[in-house]
This record gives C-alpha cells, structure tokens and sequence, in this order.
C-alpha cells in the first residue's frame, strides 16, 4: 500500500475550492480507486493523506486532466506552497478494543 501526504499552506480558499475539493476526491474514490482520505488544517497548514493500492494508480491520478487543472489553480489561487510525498508503507499496526 502507498500513501499520498499532501502538505500546504493555503491561499485564498473560496466556494471553487469546497467544490473542486470535493470533486476531486469523489473522482480519486471513484475512478482511481483510491482506498482512504483524510484531510485535517491546523493554523497555517492543511495536510492531506490519501492511501492507495499501487504506485500506478497514484500516477494515473496525479496526470488526470481534472485534477492536472485543479493542481494549477491550487498553484495560482488556493495555495502559498505545498509539498506532496509519495510513500511506500511497509508496516502497519492497528488497535481495535
């Protein structure tokens, strides 16, 4: 399994980027099988965490036409900076009482 950890500082977020958000996520769950999402912002910085089954599929979403457009607005609009990394997981525990 491999995990998408998308790092930002956000811009100017606006009622386009709830709706790209969201569409965006629906289309990483839906065409690109996309397994998990969790995004949270504290202060001055939003992180984003994706999970996915292969390397291919992360590659598949990142060249998307939508989400290549939405990148570019976030690059002009929405965001001051941000670093996405691309990890491999190779452990994971769990504890469910």
């Amino acid at each position: 399994m491999y995990a998408v950890i998308f790092r930002a500082k956000p811009g100017i977020q606006d009622d386009e980027y709830s709706k790209t958000v969201a569409n965006m996520r629906e289309l990483a769950f839906e065409k690109y099988g996309c397994l998990d999402f969790v995004a949270v912002t504290e202060g001055d910085q939003e992180i984003a965490i994706s999970y996915w089954e292969s390397e291919q599929a992360i590659k598949q979403w990142k060249s998307d036409s939508e989400h290549a457009l939405a990148q570019e607005l976030g690059r002009t609009k929405w965001y001051e900076s941000y670093i996405v990394q691309v990890v491999e997981i190779k452990r994971e525990y769990q504890f469910n009482p």
